[in-house]
């Protein structure tokens, strides 16, 4: 949904419930802010849960870049560089999937349907028409990792549980920030959202404040859906890209997503998109409609799950994956050169960063800093360590050290990071073998390769990269589980099928893995 328009927003709490409730329940006197203190006064109140889905997200990165390919079909993907026959797409903008340019396309597929601008020449009559020809860019992981990070902050602020599950898509469960209240009391405003709801809630408004947030911040578009569970929550932030805002509410999210194809149902790849068809089953109605019992003898308990979620339950809690890769804390700054005020800032991000690493039982072997220039220039600093440590007053020295090439440099944001995490009990290493290591200007904080915005060397991306990789969870293997393994239930992972391999999106974009 474009051009999204700025609203207050409002915030009640409520306690965890059950996925799929009767409905909404009616409006209350007296929401309450973000981040206000919230009362307790619902037995079984539902879940608000947000899917956060980013739009073709490094094309969305390589137009922050360069505004001036807003609006051009952007191609980014590998292989069509002079020499190379072998490479497929990694994202194409929505301009050139109009051209017929998806994820996961091969490149010689994808030039010809679509060829380079820097082939097009008026002058040449043979050469392809300048108005149908795009602009093909090359994968820099490390600068779009440099853009999730931004994407994540905001996330990390707006969600007490966060389920980060790729580079450009995460699950967030607000509901101790908001509730399903109607806003407007007695006379409630109606729904600026696509999808269901009816009236303007407080989900909505948060959700809506989550988005803005994320295009102020980070610079990139966001599509998010809203929904009382994750699966319905993830169908809904596909159903009004790009830029899209869809709010299911509570009771309705069996009658949203009956006439949806069964393609749309978190869970169901080409493979049972297929065996489902042959059953007679095309839509997500005809799915909540199938007898529990039949769908299990053809497809195990993944048959049960399907019917569970077309009728609208899942019962699935937001939970985060796995154990962090880095820790990191940063502060949005007015454009500043005063070397104290940043000197300050980096000292009491670092006290912040090693702290948590403390309370949670971590060491760390690299110390980074991030320094973003105006308007959006993104550097990264780190040093190394020779073993994992835990020393709060070496993060302040090393993080201050790293900030003084920018003493006269103006900043609008400064973070540290601490990476290359160790949760397990071991010898640390000593100041004095620390002190024996030398300075690595330029490296990325976790991959020892240049990175940042100011170049694209060293991201070490390759296809397999993009293209295949990853594991199944949940369904969850990257970002569109219509193309992805046949994966429905909690920790059930679906092997010997031909969903897996394809990695394509609805959004067009490959997956490349967990965010974190």
């Amino acid at each position: 949904m474009e051009g999204v328009d700025s609203r207050s927003v409002a915030s009640g709490a409520v306690d965890d419930g059950p996925g799929e409730a009767d409905a909404a329940r009616p409006a209350t006197d007296g929401g309450t802010l973000p981040g206000s203190d919230v009362g307790d006064d619902a037995d079984e109140p539902d879940r608000v849960v947000c899917h956060v889905d980013m739009d073709c997200f490094y094309a969305s990165c390589e137009r922050l870049r360069d505004p001036d390919l807003r609006g051009e079909p952007v191609v980014v993907g590998m292989g069509y560089e002079p020499g190379e026959t072998v490479g497929a797409v990694a994202t194409a903008s929505y301009e050139a999937r109009a051209f017929g340019v998806e994820s996961a396309t091969p490149i010689s597929e994808a030039l010809d349907r679509l060829p380079r601008r820097a082939d097009a020449d008026p002058a040449d009559p043979d050469a392809p028409d300048p108005d149908e020809t795009g602009r093909y860019l090359p994968v820099d992981m490390a600068f779009y990792e440099e853009v999730a990070e931004e994407v994540k902050a905001v996330l990390r602020d707006c969600a007490d549980v966060l389920r980060e599950v790729s580079v450009d898509e995460a699950y967030l469960d607000v509901t101790d920030r908001t509730a399903w209240d109607a806003v407007g009391g007695d006379d409630p405003e109606p729904s600026a959202a696509a999808g269901p709801s009816e009236v303007r809630t407080l989900a909505e408004g948060y959700a809506r404040h989550v988005k803005q947030r994320i295009e102020r911040e980070a610079g990139v578009p966001a599509s998010v859906g809203v929904a009382p569970n994750m699966s319905a929550a993830k169908v809904a932030s596909d159903a009004d890209k790009p830029d899209g805002l869809v709010v299911v509410p509570p009771g309705s999210v069996a009658t949203f997503l009956a006439p949806l194809p069964t393609a749309a149902l978190h869970g169901v790849g080409p493979v049972t998109e297929r065996a489902l068809a042959e059953r007679g089953i095309e839509t997500a109605g005809d799915v909540a409609d199938a007898d529990p019992e039949t769908l299990a003898e053809a497809f195990g308990d993944r048959g049960r799950a399907l019917v569970r979620r077309a009728r609208g339950k899942d019962d699935r809690e937001v939970t985060p994956r796995g154990l962090p890769k880095s820790l990191s804390r940063e502060s949005s700054l007015p454009r500043t050169t005063d070397e104290e005020r940043k000197r300050e800032t980096v000292a009491a991000l670092a006290a912040d960063v090693a702290r948590r690493a403390r309370e949670r039982g971590c060491l760390y072997r690299t110390i980074g800093i991030k320094a973003v220039l105006p308007p959006f220039d993104v550097n990264t600093r780190a040093r190394s360590l020779p073993g994992p440590v835990d020393d709060p007053d070496l993060v302040e020295e090393v993080a201050l050290e790293l900030l003084s090439e920018f003493a006269d440099d103006e900043v609008r944001k400064l973070g540290v990071r601490v990476s290359n995490l160790d949760f397990s009990e071991g010898d640390q290493a000593t100041l004095g073998g620390f002190e024996g290591t030398g300075r690595d200007r330029g490296d990325d904080l976790d991959r020892g390769g240049p990175a940042g915005r100011d170049g694209r060397e060293g991201t070490g991306a390759t296809i397999t990269d993009w293209i295949g990789g990853g594991s199944a969870d949940d369904g969850e293997t990257g970002h569109g589980d219509s193309d992805e393994s046949d994966t429905v239930s909690e920790g059930e992972a679906v092997s010997g099928t031909d969903d897996a391999p394809e990695r394509r999106t609805d959004d067009g974009q490959a997956s490349l893995g967990d965010w974190s």
